[in-house]
């Protein structure tokens, strides 16, 4: 891209509105707008003084200006947007509904006192990294320029790299635990012959809709008349089978016809368990 604001305009709508959100709070730290203790979690001030928004600000906040701050950008910047572009493509609803399962089971997992964490951005950014490194296990990256491996491991580099650096292992634990349970719902589990049992709920499809941002291949609901970009593809019931196909799909099944010598017929899945 030749500007900033072209590279800025490119970006997908998720990871370009988590990864704004991240730096504006920051910004508004070092300008001294805020306490960033007003944002941490703490399950007293949610439970007691109603203080729900702790619930969500508390993964805004990914540190002060520093190498590692900066370092966690990156990492939305490139691996949030490379999933958002790549398996998550046309699939917008489904790349929130990772955010929300991610950051529901940290708050669960927090819950636990030897787990709290004041801030959780940290581990749901390391959950990017680990998802990322399970979709695309065979890509070569190269850290610093040192060492070259494989996707795969990329996690279990940055948690080595953690460790040498002294910084502390346990956000980067949760994340790839979250990102581990969120892997083994959607893909390992219905691969091996389970049940889906992750599916993007309606609300969040509505919510995307009613956003106006991005596509959603298989979206259960209708497109807002007031949103600029229309859901596209396959519509599908709420179990998540496929309802009606497109005229062109019909019009190659009546060509086709019942005695064409297709030994196996039946619905078709993609591999992320839609």
């Amino acid at each position: 891209m030749s500007t900033p604001a072209e590279y800025y305009n490119s970006l997908p709508p998720v990871s370009k509105i988590y990864g704004v959100a991240c730096l504006m709070t920051t910004t508004g730290f070092y300008l001294g707008l805020y306490n960033p203790l007003i944002l941490a979690l703490f399950y007293e001030d949610v439970i007691k003084r109603f203080q729900v928004w702790r619930l969500i600000t508390n993964f805004f906040f990914l540190g002060p200006f520093s190498f590692p701050f900066a370092f966690r950008l990156i990492i939305i910047a490139k691996y949030g947007v490379s999933l958002e572009r790549g398996p998550f493509d046309k699939r917008t609803a489904d790349f929130v509904w990772m955010f929300f399962f991610g950051a529901l089971s940290l708050l669960v997992m927090s819950a636990v006192p030897v787990l709290w964490s004041p801030f959780m951005g940290v581990s749901l950014v390391f959950m990017i990294v680990y998802i990322w490194g399970r979709e695309f296990p065979n890509a070569r990256i190269s850290i610093y320029g040192l060492v070259s491996l494989k996707g795969f491991y990329l996690p279990w580099a940055m948690l080595a790299l953690d460790l040498l650096f002294g910084n502390p292992l346990k956000p980067d634990i949760l994340g790839m635990i979250a990102g581990h349970l969120y892997y083994f719902l959607t893909v390992l589990h219905p691969l091996s012959g389970g049940k889906l049992m992750l599916k993007t709920p309606v609300w969040v499809h509505q919510l995307v809709s009613f956003w106006g941002e991005g596509k959603q291949m298989n979206s259960p609901v209708r497109r807002d008349p007031s949103a600029e970009v229309a859901f596209q593809g396959r519509s599908y019931r709420l179990s998540g089978n496929r309802t009606n196909n497109t005229t062109e799909e019909q019009q190659q099944q009546q060509q086709t016809g019942s005695g064409d010598g297709v030994a196996f017929r039946g619905r078709s899945y993609r591999l992320d368990g839609h």
